[in-house]
Order: C-alpha cells, then sequence, then structure tokens
C-alpha cells in the first residue's frame, strides 16, 4: 500500500512539474522593423558622356548608367557652371563590386534620388591690393 500512495505521489509531482513550463512563457509583443536594406548615400555627382561618378567624404564609387543614373543627370544638368562642376546629391542605392576591370573598384546603382542640393556659390575672396 506504500508503495502505491509513493508512486502516485511520485508521478504527481512529476506532471505538476513540467505543466509550470509553458504558463511562465511570455510572450515579446514589440513589434519587429527591418532596417532599410538599401544605404543612403550623401555626395557629389557628376555625369559624363560615358562615366558618372558619386564622390563622398570618404569614398569615390562609379555609377551605373541606366535610366535612374540619366534622369538624375538631366535634372542636375541645369544646376552645372561647366561640363566637370559636380552637384551634391543624396540617393539610395546599392553597391556593389565592379565585374568589369575597368573603372573603380565599386559601383553603386542608383535606386532612388532623395534629395538634389542646390551648388553652394563659391564665396567671393575679397580682394587685396598692394598700394
Amino acid at each position: 500500500m506504500i508503495r502505491y500512495i509513493f508512486a502516485i505521489l511520485t508521478m504527481l509531482v512529476m506532471f505538476t512539474a513540467c505543466g509550470g513550463d509553458s504558463a511562465s512563457e511570455e510572450v515579446d509583443s514589440t513589434p519587429v522593423v527591418a532596417k532599410d536594406s538599401i544605404p543612403t548615400l550623401e555626395g557629389e555627382f557628376i555625369f559624363l558622356s560615358d562615366a558618372a561618378v558619386l564622390k563622398g567624404k570618404n569614398y569615390i564609387y562609379g555609377v551605373r548608367i541606366d535610366s535612374t543614373s540619366k534622369k538624375l543627370a538631366d535634372s542636375i544638368e541645369p544646376m552645372k557652371r561647366d561640363e566637370f562642376h559636380m552637384i551634391p546629391v543624396v540617393v539610395k542605392g546599392e553597391i556593389i563590386k565592379n565585374p568589369g576591370r575597368d573603372g573603380w573598384e565599386e559601383l553603386v546603382i542608383i535606386k532612388e534620388v532623395l534629395e538634389i542640393s542646390p551648388d553652394i556659390p563659391e564665396r567671393s575672396v575679397p580682394k587685396v591690393t598692394k598700394d
């Protein structure tokens, strides 16, 4: 008889211990927000007849010539002072290794143009004259 009581008590303790784990789990209710996988790049853009370049403070990338880069080039054309004038822009783009051997090591595929900054005119430096 004592064996039966001991066996029932042991089973009771085991079932009670196993059932408590699932009730103590908490569900995290904060939403998971995915980061934007396309980086935002800020720099100066120049588009020539056969090449385009995006130059930032710490980088220089070649730009893949496609419809988006051509639209950006058309948008900045009225702002250019000469053929080699670079215009400040902010774009979203994918950075890839250059598959060809010519040009830059890395290329930017412009996905979206966020901002085209009007070029700041060069400050006029006062001229010093000798008397």
